[in-house]
């Protein structure tokens, strides 16, 4: 398989998606080539209790509202995936899948996109990619020490696993404060955090942040979403809250073969860590046109990365456009992204 357009989209998620409707709708020839089997991006992975922030209406990718889940304020992962699901049929976007991109090299005038099946040969390449396939663990002493079970948050799916068991969950974001309360149901669970962990107020949730993004997109004044903290109050973590298990401890310094050590020589024994301690850019495609890719962030104007101008990165975070890792925020991203590649190639 291999061809030519004006755009070669890499990824089939929520980001690669908002650029095929808009990519479809400026008329110009693009393909979209997933490396993954079936449609639904990142959302695919989550665990079983992984749930929106927000309502089905305060999270649409452009043209089509996501469409409410019967009985659930909050719609699950599940239901993310239909949507995604059913809106690249609806759009009839072109999406080759499981295509899985090996390397984007300069080739001339045009863009080489080297995959397992072909190479294409495109004018401008969006890099649309995420991080869900980058977890990142943290280089602590003794990791390789420790004789209980570690894994990270791409790897957990229900506290099931750990029923009965001393676990300990590092990190101070959403995934920890969900998954803590998750496992602290069946298991004597311990959080720690490397700073305070900061809590939003309980009535914040998608809504507001939707209208704080939205605010700041639009250049308004006032701060942006993380100046409300970094832990949305979902039902499930205010009841954590309420069964007195929401209190970090500080960063330990090392791992022993049994637990955890802090630095005034305090040790904890467990018989599993879950390291909810995010994610890097997934850009090892992109290691031909950016030398300093492996340093996580990239040089962009706007999602234009500014080492290749005929190279546009889509939903790695808000170095690539406010709240660009989130449905409502692709969408934006993405209608500027095209709007510009329309330009460039004449109207």
């Amino acid at each position: 398989m291999s061809g030519s357009c004006d755009v070669v989209v890499v990824g089939g998620g929520q980001a690669g998606l908002a650029a095929g409707y808009y990519l479809r709708r400026a008329g110009l020839d693009y393909v979209i080539l997933d490396g993954q089997s079936q449609p639904g991006g990142a959302w695919r992975h989550g665990w079983d209790s992984l749930r929106l922030f927000s309502p089905a209406e305060y999270s649409p990718l452009p043209g089509w509202g996501m469409p409410r889940q019967e009985g659930e304020e909050f719609p699950t992962a599940a239901h993310v995936v239909d949507y995604l699901r059913s809106y690249e049929q609806r759009y009839d976007l072109r999406v080759r899948r499981p295509v899985r991109v090996h390397e984007v090299r300069r080739s001339g005038e045009r863009l080489a996109v080297e995959t397992g099946d072909g190479s294409w040969l495109a004018r401008y390449v969006i890099s649309a990619t995420g991080t869900w396939e980058c977890p990142y663990v943290p280089d602590i002493p003794g990791r390789d020490d420790f004789a209980g079970r570690q894994l990270h948050t791409v790897h957990y799916t229900s506290p099931e696993q750990f029923r009965g068991q001393r676990v300990v969950i590092v990190g101070g974001g959403n995934s920890a404060a969900q998954i803590l309360a998750d496992v602290s149901r069946v298991a004597e669970a311990s959080w720690v955090t490397l700073r305070p962990a900061r809590f939003m107020p309980d009535d914040v949730d998608g809504r507001v942040l939707f209208g704080v993004a939205t605010r700041k997109a639009a250049g308004g004044a006032g701060g942006g979403v993380s100046d409300l903290g970094d832990i949305v109050m979902v039902p499930s973590v205010r009841q954590a809250r309420d069964r007195g298990v929401l209190h970090a401890r500080p960063m330990f310094a090392r791992l022993t073969d049994r637990g955890v050590r802090w630095a005034d020589g305090a040790e904890q024994p467990c018989d599993a860590i879950i390291w909810c301690t995010g994610f890097q850019p997934n850009l090892t495609h992109l290691a031909p046109l950016l030398p300093g890719w492996r340093q996580g962030e990239v040089a962009t104007e706007g999602t234009r990365s500014v080492d290749e101008p005929r190279l546009y990165l889509l939903g790695y975070g808000d170095w690539t456009g406010p709240a660009s890792a989130t449905l409502v925020g692709a969408g934006r991203t993405a209608k500027a992204t095209v709007a510009d590649i329309a330009a460039r190639l004449g109207g």
